[in-house]
């Protein structure tokens, strides 16, 4: 089944095209990677197709239910998040309970199942010796982490992750692909990330979208192609 579609899709900034054209499909149980040059709108296009920011044509349609016929969930990362100040009032494992806290359940306390979403989500992104920790006091790649981690205990069906692996190492970042081929292969979640195709990244995930200089327009006017990753030439 589709989980997203984007068909047609174009963006101004002021009279300034930076996206045009854009037209892709994302079905249920892919890894897709977003990449392009430096500057080639990937965040913008993140921010149309979660609604923070609105086409100027096209259409984006994110299925309402999910493969088991429930409301399908989003978690949404962005880019270099670090805007804790050292007084934001929550440890660690709070703020990634946080996530598990969904409409309707605000009143309700967390189960065995929930606590168990939580410690592998602090697990996956290294942070359980950190569970104690005030956010305040992490720093800002820390920071980053704990916030992948509130949407891993969320447990979406959806994830857009932009450039989620910033300020982790590259033992850190292998395991952390290695998660999200998990999640698509074995639990049916959907990706979509924003990252640079390298050879660090090969065999963990199915398709690449590149942002692309559109010929013959101003260099931040794009459009976009798609194919098979071992087949991508840059």
């Amino acid at each position: 089944m589709k989980v997203l579609s984007v068909e047609n899709l174009s963006f101004y900034y002021e009279e300034e095209k930076v996206l045009n054209n854009i037209t892709f499909d994302i079905s249920a149980g892919e890894f897709v990677i977003l990449t392009g040059e430096n500057g080639a709108a990937k965040s913008t296009l993140i921010k149309n197709i979660i609604g923070i920011l609105k086409p100027a044509t096209g259409k984006v349609t994110i299925s309402k239910k999910n493969q088991a016929g429930k409301a399908l969930s989003i978690g949404y990362v962005a880019q270099n998040i670090s805007a804790f100040n050292s007084g934001f009032p929550s440890t660690v494992q709070r703020f990634v309970e946080s996530g598990r806290y969904s409409q309707n359940r605000w009143f309700k306390r967390l189960d065995a199942i929930d606590y168990e979403h939580v410690d592998r989500a602090l697990e996956a992104v290294g942070m359980t010796n950190m569970r104690n920790k005030l956010i305040g006091q992490l720093s800002g790649g820390q920071k980053q982490r704990i916030i992948l981690a509130r949407v891993f205990a969320l447990d979406p069906d959806l994830y857009v992750l932009d450039e989620p692996t910033n300020g982790m190492d590259s033992h850190s970042r292998r395991k952390f692909y290695k998660l999200l081929k998990h999640l698509t292969k074995q639990h049916g979640k959907t990706i979509m990330m924003v990252t640079h195709a390298d050879d660090e990244i090969e065999g963990f995930y199915d398709r690449e979208i590149r942002l692309i200089r559109e010929e013959g327009s101003p260099w931040r006017c794009f459009s976009m192609t798609s194919s098979n990753a071992h087949l991508l030439q840059d």
